[in-house]
């Protein structure tokens, strides 16, 4: 289940370029989270590299990258499927460690998780859960996945990697979750953006989200809530918008630089795409990992609807 870290934020800070790590340069952090397909020719077959395909079963077992091991979003979450559990949600430090490392991801490795077909936010969550378990300074992703990969006529297999488990030290936990207390708590204070990563058109109100065991999640978006959908961040190619692009799309929803930037969505997944394109602007950032299917149920946490946070 989730462990919602409220303690106060404590983030790590990044040094200089160390040989087999990724020490993102303070003046560029996208220098050090996106890679490109170029970078990654290069470097496949290498020692410490663990490449990791996110997308559907199928896709994979047909062609993926050389290397490349497959992962599904219950290898490195919990969900549970039940009225009161909630999907999506970070495992315990000691199993999320044994999921890492039944990836084949050791202390030593150099880590590259790239998006099948157009599965681009469930791979910004696997980067974002490993930055969260301590490994997101060796942790890159590549930029236009897949698709980019194979548009560029470069070597793909159906052959699947070989099954190897890593070895892991005890994970050193980054306090980047927070639960539904901590958001209504901070939402509207300065230097805090509270931000949905959701398609407009549940920020909006004119659709509404949930379902299933769960229940129908409540019409809207957190109150004082700004709004960057998730299908902003990306191209038509699904390749990131350049910084310049970028900083607009943030400044327009009304972040400031320099401010937290709170992600949420339905479940705890689009809302990690938002905020890998706010740590390659240089922001810190946090997930309500509950999201809005957690903020529904509780009574008293207010809703509100219209596009005035966007």
């Amino acid at each position: 289940m989730l462990r919602s870290l409220t303690c106060a934020m404590a983030f790590v800070i990044v040094g200089a370029l160390i040989p087999g790590t990724i020490k993102a340069q303070a003046a560029d952090p996208r220098a050090g989270l996106l890679v490109s397909t170029e970078w990654l020719a290069e470097r496949i077959g290498d020692r410490d590299l663990v490449l990791l395909h996110v997308g559907d079963r199928e896709e994979y077992d047909k062609s993926h990258i050389p290397g490349a091991r497959y992962v599904s979003l219950d290898d490195a979450s919990v969900s549970e499927h039940t009225a009161g559990g909630r999907m999506l949600e970070m495992p315990s430090n000691d199993e999320l460690r044994r999921k890492l490392a039944g990836l084949g991801i050791s202390d030593d490795s150099r880590i590259v998780v790239y998006y099948g077909n157009d599965w681009v936010t469930p791979a910004t969550r696997l980067v974002f859960t490993l930055d969260y378990a301590g490994l997101g300074d060796r942790t890159s992703l590549l930029d236009g996945g897949m698709q980019r990969w194979k548009r560029e006529n470069r070597a793909v297999t159906a052959e699947p990697a070989a099954a190897l488990k890593g070895a892991l030290s005890t994970l050193k936990i980054r306090p980047l979750v927070v639960d539904a207390e901590w958001v209504k708590s901070n939402v509207g204070k300065p230097g805090v953006s509270v931000v949905d990563g959701r398609a407009a058109v549940f920020y909006d109100g004119v659709e509404t989200g949930g379902g299933g065991p769960h229940g129908r999640h409540r019409t809207g978006h957190i109150a004082g809530a700004r709004s960057i959908p998730f299908t902003e961040i990306t191209d038509r190619q699904l390749m990131f918008k350049s910084r310049a692009e970028l900083a607009a799309l943030f400044r327009r929803a009304g972040v400031k630089p320099g401010d937290t930037v709170v992600g949420y969505c339905h479940i705890g997944q689009q809302a990690t795409g938002m905020l890998f394109a706010a740590r390659t602007l240089g922001h810190k950032v946090l997930l309500y990992d509950g999201s809005f299917e957690d903020w529904s149920s509780k009574a008293g946490y207010p809703v509100e609807t219209g596009a005035h946070g966007r």
